[in-house]
């Protein structure tokens, strides 16, 4: 059903980091984002708590069926994302995680982007002591106010050979 990976032998297991990755890259699936799929988890003790992906809020049409906003309005990545339909992936999780009653206190976000600075400031005050992202965000404030908050940031490679 799926094929092997000829570099690994049947005693070998990907670490968490790449395990808890390349579950986002499925959850990102679900995204109804026309410009990039991303998805989120946030990550206690090895244990899922709480899931999420981009796109319009929950009853509202999707940008697939009405257009994108951005792309209407000529808006390029990393500016304004205030003028958007959706919301971003690490929002939804956080989100998801209020709506259900779990904590975030001291857990780790595992995200196939690097978050913004909207994402940023929720996942401070949400507790999250850890963040790994895969794709680069341009946005240097960002990372300068994770990094002044001591929010660990990881840079996930999506492979061996691009180390």
């Amino acid at each position: 059903m799926s094929e092997k990976d000829p570099s690994k032998t049947a005693d070998q297991r990907p670490d968490w980091d790449t395990y808890f990755m390349k579950l986002c890259h499925v959850v990102a699936e679900r995204s109804t984002c026309l410009r990039r799929k991303v998805g989120a988890l946030l990550v206690a003790n090895r244990r899922i708590l709480a899931t999420g992906y981009n796109g319009a809020p929950q009853g509202l049409p999707h940008c697939a069926e009405v257009g994108c906003l951005r792309d209407q309005m000529g808006i390029p990545s990393g500016e304004r994302q205030e003028l958007c339909r959706g919301l971003h992936a690490e929002q939804n999780a956080i989100i998801q995680a209020a709506v259900y009653g779990v904590g975030l206190q001291d857990v780790t976000l595992y995200c196939t982007i690097q978050p913004c600075i909207t994402c940023a400031k929720m996942l401070i005050n949400a507790n999250v002591t850890r963040i790994v992202y895969e794709g680069d965000y341009p946005d240097q404030l960002a990372t300068e106010m994770l990094e002044a908050a001591g929010v660990e940031l990881v840079k996930w490679p999506a492979s061996k050979e691009s180390e």
